[in-house]
């Protein structure tokens, strides 16, 4: 399998961080967003969309999603489980791992990209440049904070974001809180449990990478 990564990125990450979880070595290509490589022909040949994690499975399709990556590699490779066992776990995960993706990495991304000078006209990650808009950065940092708030209410009554195993939904939470340090926001200190949680999944392996 050939991996298309960026070391930079909050989304490739996510993919890394669930290969390491599987115990998979994959052959790594670094593609640089700073560069703006992801733009390139050759690039784009493999991804027309201009986006990152993409991964070529041994039978030659290209994943550029983190869930199909994840789905793919959870069919082929079922243990570790990351994605549930039962029905109910199954559901959870992908219910927990969507909350996050619009409650947390939506807004993060909203706000980094409508403020930061190295996204002027790529507000929007693809192949077609975007005008960056102020007020959009504005709503991203206030829905951010509910982000946490709501991280903060799930994590007092659950040990990990899906329930009581490690799973996907806790390697994209992680990732999108970890990375909410470019928008200058860090978890509140009141908040204990989400404090809790970040400390026990960054002593994982995978979290180093």
């Amino acid at each position: 399998m050939l991996f298309y990564d960026c070391k930079t990125a909050p989304n490739p990450r996510r993919a890394r961080m669930f290969i390491a979880e599987k115990g998979l070595e994959v052959e790594p290509r670094e593609v640089s967003i700073g560069k703006g490589e992801q733009l390139s022909d050759a690039f784009k040949a493999i991804n027309p969309n201009a986006t990152l994690p993409v991964l070529i499975t041994d039978e030659g399709t290209a994943l550029t999603e983190n869930l199909g990556i994840a789905a793919y590699l959870e069919a082929r490779f079922p243990e570790p489980p990351l994605m549930g066992r039962t029905p109910d776990e199954k559901g959870l995960v992908l219910m927990w791992n969507s909350i996050v993706e619009q409650q947390g990495g939506a807004p993060i991304a909203e706000t980094l990209r409508n403020t930061h000078p190295a996204f002027a006209d790529r507000a929007i990650p693809g192949p077609v440049n975007h005008a960056q808009i102020p007020t959009l950065a504005q709503r991203g940092a206030v829905r951010v904070g509910y982000f946490f708030d709501l991280l903060e209410r799930r994590l007092a009554e659950s040990p990990y974001i899906a329930g009581s195993k490690f799973t996907l939904a806790d390697i994209s939470t992680f990732v999108f809180v970890d990375f909410a340090r470019v928008i200058k926001t860090r978890i509140p200190q009141e908040n204990s449990a989400t404090l809790a949680w970040f400390e026990k999944v960054s002593t994982r392996p995978s979290a180093q990478l």
